[in-house]
């Protein structure tokens, strides 16, 4: 499963939900969705305005982590 980390870079560039809103041009509930992991997908053109604003790498916003349902199943 991917893990999205943006609230851990938002705090280490100590930027609010609003402000790194308004840099990437995304509206506040769908930065939220992505803040809190609820997202299903996330636009390449967004991740990379997230980036540009945090300064930052995919993989510094983006994780892998293995997801132990799918291990259950398997």
């Amino acid at each position: 499963m991917i893990v999205i980390n943006l609230d851990v870079m938002m705090a280490k560039r100590k930027k609010g939900l609003t402000e790194l809103a308004g840099e990437v041009d995304i509206t506040l509930a769908n930065l939220s969705i992505l803040k809190n992991n609820k997202a299903k997908a996330v636009r390449l053109s967004t991740l990379n305005a997230i980036c540009r604003a945090l300064d930052c790498q995919p993989g510094d916003i983006l994780q892998y982590v293995e997801d132990k349902e799918e291990e259950e199943d398997g």
